[in-house]
């Protein structure tokens, strides 16, 4: 049945179902900034290895993820046509893919050692590195299984109990990391290795508490009965979706990774600098992660039904609600910079009047990096609901480091503009990806077939 609604209900709908999945990602922040913290009071070393390992685990982990992302358009799909048993085929063969999958990131981050001497790391980060990750490894079945079940509950309209659980976890994780890093409430210190099982058991909890929930609430799916039997067709299809959505998010992880790499050519207070900045614009990015994985799920139910008028008009309730906050995000880093760069900076630090110059600089140019990080992340979210994945994939490469990373390069070095041309190059390459992929999805959304039979 096609969805008459105006644009105002069609952000209010997206609004509703997001802002749930915004406090989970939030709260998800929140417990890596846990991690961060704890670690800074137990050790400097401890730190910098943590920073560094966390870094390469989450590089592993954003690949597998897309197995998990994949879920969402669809079960969505499924649901609007009425086909629970596809719905439980594809999720069932996304655990497989992400098992499998951990498996290989074990294998990958096994010999961290010997990964971080090649990258520069000092050998006593090293060793740290490999403390951590040899034990955080485990947990990335369940890292991965949370993003499964998420887009599953997502796909059932069902968002709320994500934040709860989340917020669970965040407490979890703060009372765990107190115990085994310093040796708190009768338990052992741990230090580094401490905060990795930390995080191994938080994440089994979430993974179970979810699946517990989904069992619950749908115990006609029988969406764990009988799961170790392949089954190879819905398996290529998560698969299909799946890889283009990992590599994605491997590139764009890839570009910030790289942007780091090149302002800690300029210069040590230039990365502190650049540091801070990123860390403030990942804090509002979670706005966006929520609201695009909501996205992507309205625009999947609309596919399911053909709705080729509802989906346009999601798509640009979408791009409004996302430059919306992004021009209230705006108007804040524009009011106030140095007093959120003095957040992050010592006092008494000797170097404190040229990092809060440069900081307070990236910060203003971060106004403008906003609006183009949300509306490339909401054409990226609307072409998965429609499961169009290989093209973007393509399109955003290009985009991040066919054109974002040079121009990074050209403009800090050859063209000596420093940090303030490395992010306006990032901004370039953001609005290519911007711009390409909302051609590509109003091009897409504009083709939908009917379903079969109407």
């Amino acid at each position: 049945m096609a969805e008459t609604l105006t644009y105002r209900a069609h952000a209010a709908k997206l609004m509703v179902l997001g802002l749930p999945l915004v406090g989970a990602y939030v709260a998800s922040f929140a417990i890596h900034t846990t991690d961060v913290l704890m670690l800074g009071w137990y050790g400097i070393s401890e730190l910098a290895a943590a920073t560094v390992a966390s870094s390469v685990y989450f590089v592993v982990y954003v690949v597998g993820s897309g197995f998990g992302y994949a879920v969402t358009p669809l079960v969505a799909e499924a649901v609007e046509q009425g086909d629970d048993v596809r719905a439980r085929r594809v999720t069932r063969m996304a655990l497989w893919l992400s098992a499998l999958f951990a498996v290989f990131g074990l294998l990958i981050l096994w010999p961290a050692k010997t990964t971080m001497l090649l990258i520069g790391q000092t050998p006593e980060v090293a060793v740290l590195s490999q403390d951590y990750l040899r034990i955080a490894a485990f947990g990335m079945f369940p890292a991965l299984g949370i993003q499964v079940m998420r887009s599953l509950l997502g796909a059932w309209l069902l968002t709320a109990v994500q934040l709860w659980i989340t917020l669970l976890a965040l407490a979890a994780n703060a009372a765990l990391n107190w115990a085994l890093i310093f040796g708190n409430f009768g338990m052992p210190e741990m230090g580094i290795k401490g905060a990795a099982v930390a995080s191994v058991v938080i994440q089994m909890l979430q993974f179970l508490l979810l699946a517990a929930y989904a069992h619950a609430k749908r115990p006609d799916y029988a969406m764990f009965q009988r799961l170790w039997r392949p089954d190879f067709p819905a398996m290529a299809q998560v698969f299909r979706l799946g890889v283009p959505i990992g590599v994605t998010g491997l590139a764009e992880s890839g570009l910030f990774a790289a942007s780091s790499v090149m302002m800690g050519w300029i210069g040590k207070i230039e990365l502190a600098a650049h540091g801070i900045a990123l860390q403030l614009t990942a804090m509002t990015f979670m706005f966006h992660l929520g609201m695009s994985q909501a996205a992507t799920i309205r625009a999947g139910g609309q596919y399911g039904r053909r709705d080729e008028a509802a989906l346009r008009r999601g798509g640009v309730a979408a791009y409004a609600v996302a430059i919306g906050f992004g021009a209230l995000v705006v108007a804040v880093f524009l009011a106030i910079p140095g007093p959120l760069v003095s957040l992050f900076i010592d006092r008494t630090d000797p170097a404190r009047d040229m990092l809060l110059q440069v900081g307070v600089t990236l910060i203003i140019l971060s106004a403008l990096f906003q609006f183009m990080d949300s509306t490339q992340v909401v054409a990226l979210s609307l072409l998965r609901g429609v499961q169009d994945t290989t093209v973007p994939m393509w399109l955003a490469a290009i985009s991040y480091w066919g054109i974002g990373v040079p121009a990074s390069y050209v403009m800090a070095f050859t063209w000596g503009m420093g940090p303030t041309g490395l992010w306006l190059g990032l901004t370039v390459g953001l609005a290519c990806a911007a711009l390409s992929l909302g051609w590509r999805f109003w091009r897409v959304s504009s083709h939908i077939a009917p379903k079969p039979g109407v």
